[in-house]
């Protein structure tokens, strides 16, 4: 008997702490890192503010793990652009389209992820994820220069080129002051535009035929 009351009770806790990162997420996606206090969180997910830090030991602990958790997505999902079948240029425009598009869909949690000023814990997340990505791309750029497709020589560097300058490209258009912009009619570059250049700027990088 105390057995099974200590699985329900470890089950309770699990479902509390996942509906807490879901509350999280939800705030951050809507307003960014600045909005998620540990207060208005509590209130969002109908707990004492005591009972956060039950589970998450400091707000910089919590928002790296919503980091993480929204970041984990991204790679997955670049990960099955690169995986898909056709050619490695192909693919590479393909996942940097991918990739732009998801940003765009869901621009106050792309700025999150990429540029928003952070607590430490996230900026250590940032630069994991930032490794994760580079994995990808060197992946694509090796299987490229094999069968012909790319001319790299050093793949890493270049895998974290393109890294660099995929998320460089999208601060600007996913940022407050876009966001503003866009509110009081003014030009702002848009999906398609940015999207096209930033697909040719990276194949022309890697040496892709035709480019």
């Amino acid at each position: 008997m105390v057995y099974r009351t200590t699985t329900l009770r470890l089950d309770r806790d699990q479902a509390l702490r996942s509906q807490i990162l879901a509350c999280a997420l939800a705030r951050v996606s809507e307003g960014g890192f600045v909005s998620l206090t540990m207060q208005v969180l509590a209130e969002d997910a109908g707990v004492a503010t005591g009972s956060l830090y039950r589970h998450f030991r400091s707000k910089g602990e919590l928002a790296a793990e919503v980091f993480a958790i929204a970041s984990r997505r991204e790679v997955d999902a670049l990960a099955a652009a690169f995986e898909a079948p056709g050619a490695p240029g192909e693919r590479l425009a393909q996942g940097i389209l991918q990739f732009a598009a998801r940003a765009w869909h869901s621009r106050q949690l792309a700025f999150a992820l990429i540029a928003e000023p952070v607590e430490p814990q996230v900026d250590e997340q940032r630069l994991l994820y930032r490794e994760a990505y580079a994995d990808l791309f060197s992946g694509l750029l090796e299987e490229g220069v094999r069968s012909g497709d790319f001319q790299v020589e050093q793949l890493r560097l270049v895998a974290a080129c393109l890294v660099g300058a995929i998320a460089e490209s999208l601060v600007g258009p996913l940022s407050p002051q876009a966001k503003a912009a866009r509110k009081a009619g003014g030009a702002v570059l848009g999906f398609a535009d940015a999207s096209r250049n930033l697909i040719t700027f990276c194949l022309r990088a890697v040496g892709a035929k035709g480019y």
